[in-house]
């Protein structure tokens, strides 16, 4: 029975090094307090958007996945930029050709041949 208690002793004094061990290596694992209400972590540059600050991209987390608000607040920015892109674009070459006709909802018209 003393043999069983001295490796129950040894094992638990084994563990608490090895937690010690970690902990000094890894950190205490402190999380960020959260933002306060009504800020966010989401933030694009004012202009000239880049495919990196797309990448660079986080949104809030809630229950039932990232914050609407924050994801549509990025859509509509990368809409507007997308759209001066275009417009600078047309006023350097000129209008896309009429016959590229792509269809509304980003899905090819044209027929696939037979």
């Amino acid at each position: 029975m003393l043999t069983v208690l001295l490796y129950l002793l040894i094992m638990v004094l084994v563990g608490g090094l090895l937690y010690f061990a970690a902990s000094m290596v890894f950190g205490r694992s402190e999380e960020l307090p959260p933002l306060p209400a009504g800020t966010t972590a989401t933030v694009l540059p004012a202009e000239g958007v880049t495919g990196s600050d797309v990448r660079a991209l986080r949104f809030q987390q809630t229950l039932r996945g990232y914050k609407a608000s924050e994801v549509d607040w990025a859509l509509d920015r990368l809409g507007r930029e997308i759209d001066s892109l275009r417009a600078q674009l047309e006023t350097r070459v000129g209008p896309a050709p009429a016959d590229r006709g792509e269809a509304a909802d980003g899905s090819d018209s044209a027929e696939p041949e037979r």
